[in-house]
C-alpha cells in the first residue's frame, strides 16, 4: 500500500513524509476517526514508506524488495495486533498471530474495512473480539528483537479501544520507550474508549472524511459507475468509503437495518406494547454484532432525521430512507433528539456488556414510546 493508493487525506500524507524527511518521526502515532476514512491505509502507507529502500516523490517505490514485502503484509519488520476470539478456557493462549493467516489476505483485500468485516471472517457468533492479556508478552518480544532487514520495525495495533485493562497496563512502558526505530501505529475508531495512559504515550492523528472529490473518483475508478451516480453517492457517504461502498453493493445488512428502524418507530408511535414485546424478541435472536450494528444504524438515522427536520437538503439519505422521513422526521426534534441518543446509546453499552437482549430492547421500545409523540 502506497500513499497514492490511499483516497484522499492529502494533508495527512504530507505531514508523515515531512515528519520523515526532518528526522521528527514519533514512537507512536494513533490514527483516530469514524471508519472507512482511510486509517488503516494510511498506517500501512506510512509504514511502507518508513522500510523503503528507494524512496521517490513523497512515496514508497513500491518495486523494492522491502516494498514488494509490504505489499503482501509479509515483511518481517512489520506486526499486527487486532482484536480476536478466545475461549474462556483459561489455557487458550491465542495472540493475534493465531489468526494470521484469516487477516492478511481480508487486508490485502481492501484495507477499508469495518469490524463487522472482522469478525464475520473469524466467524464469532455471540463472541466479543477483544485483545487480551497474553498479547503483551507477544508485543514486548517482537518489538525488543532488533530488526531483520529494514531500518524500522513497525508495529499496527488495530482497534486498542478493544485491548483489556491487563494488556494495556502491561504494554505502557515499552510504548512510551519503545527500541531505537520502533514506531507504534495506533489505529482507532473510538478514541474516547482507549484508556488515558494508552492516549497519553501517542501523537494524535485525526482523520476526517474523505473530501468529496477523491472519493467520488474511487468511486468511479474501483466500481465503475458514472459522474453523476458517483456524486450522489458521496453525498450520503459522510466522507466514508466503506459507506459509500454499501450503497453501491446495496448491502443487505443495511436493508434489514431500515425495515428493522420502521418496524421499531412505526410500534413505538402506535404505543403497542404487544408487537414491541414481539420486536424486541426476535431482535434479540440475532447476533451481538449484529445487535449493535443495528443499534449503530438507528443512531445514524435519529440524526439524519434530525438534520432533516431542521433543513431538507442537509440530510444524507438514500431514496428509501428519505422517503420514509418525509412523514418521520419531523417526530425527531430539538425536544426530544438527546433523548433518543441517551437511549440508543445506553442500549449499545448494556449489548456490548452482554446483557440479556431481550430486556434491553423491550426498555429502549418502552423509552422510545414515552417521548416519539411529545
Amino acid at each position: 500500500m502506497r500513499f497514492k493508493d490511499v483516497i484522499g487525506q492529502d494533508e495527512i500524507k504530507s505531514r508523515l513524509v515531512q515528519a520523515y524527511k526532518e528526522n521528527r518521526v514519533s514512537h507512536s502515532y494513533l490514527f483516530f476517526g469514524a471508519p472507512g476514512v482511510g486509517k488503516m491505509a494510511l498506517a500501512i502507507a506510512f509504514a511502507q514508506y518508513l522500510s523503503c529502500e528507494n524512496k521517490q516523490d513523497g512515496d514508497s517505490c513500491g518495486v523494492c524488495p522491502s516494498c514488494q514485502k509490504y505489499e503482501k503484509l509479509v515483511h518481517p519488520d512489520l506486526h499486527f495486533v487486532f482484536p480476536y476470539i478466545t475461549s474462556s478456557n483459561s489455557q487458550n493462549k491465542a495472540v493475534s498471530d493465531t489468526y494470521i493467516d484469516l487477516w492478511r489476505p481480508m487486508v490485502n483485500k481492501s484495507p477499508y474495512f469495518s469490524y463487522r468485516d472482522w469478525t464475520n471472517n473469524l466467524q464469532s457468533e455471540n463472541k466479543q473480539c477483544q485483545i487480551y492479556a497474553a498479547e503483551s508478552a507477544e508485543i514486548i518480544k517482537k518489538v525488543s528483537l532488533k530488526t531483520y532487514e529494514s531500518d524500522y520495525k513497525v508495529m499496527i495495533i488495530w482497534l486498542p479501544e478493544k485491548m483489556n485493562t491487563d494488556c494495556a497496563n502491561k504494554i505502557l512502558k515499552i510504548l512510551e520507550e519503545p527500541p531505537h526505530n520502533t514506531v507504534f501505529l495506533l489505529v482507532s475508531n473510538n478514541r474516547e474508549d482507549i484508556l488515558p495512559t494508552i492516549q497519553s504515550r501517542t501523537q494524535p492523528i485525526k482523520v476526517l472524511g474523505i473530501a468529496d472529490e477523491p472519493l467520488k473518483q474511487a468511486l468511479v475508478d474501483r466500481f465503475g459507475i458514472t459522474d453523476d451516480e458517483a456524486a450522489d453517492i458521496v453525498k450520503i457517504s459522510n466522507g466514508s468509503f466503506l459507506e459509500a461502498r454499501q450503497q453501491i453493493e446495496q448491502d443487505e445488512e443495511n436493508a434489514f437495518n431500515f425495515e428493522n428502524f420502521k418496524s421499531l418507530m412505526r410500534t413505538c408511535y402506535s404505543g403497542d406494547v404487544i408487537s414491541a414485546l414481539a420486536f424486541a424478541k426476535e431482535i434479540a435472536k440475532l447476533s451481538r454484532e449484529r445487535q449493535k450494528s443495528f443499534i449503530d444504524y438507528c443512531l445514524i438515522m435519529v440524526r439524519e432525521n434530525f438534520a432533516r427536520n431542521i433543513n431538507s437538503n442537509v440530510a444524507y439519505l438514500t431514496k428509501d430512507e428519505d422517503a420514509f422521513a418525509k412523514n418521520f422526521s419531523r417526530f425527531i426534534n430539538e425536544r426530544n433528539i438527546n433523548n433518543f441518543i441517551t437511549i440508543f446509546n445506553d442500549s449499545y453499552y448494556q449489548i456490548e456488556r452482554n446483557g440479556n437482549s431481550e430486556i434491553i430492547f423491550t426498555d429502549t421500545a418502552f423509552n422510545i414510546m414515552k417521548i416519539i409523540r411529545k
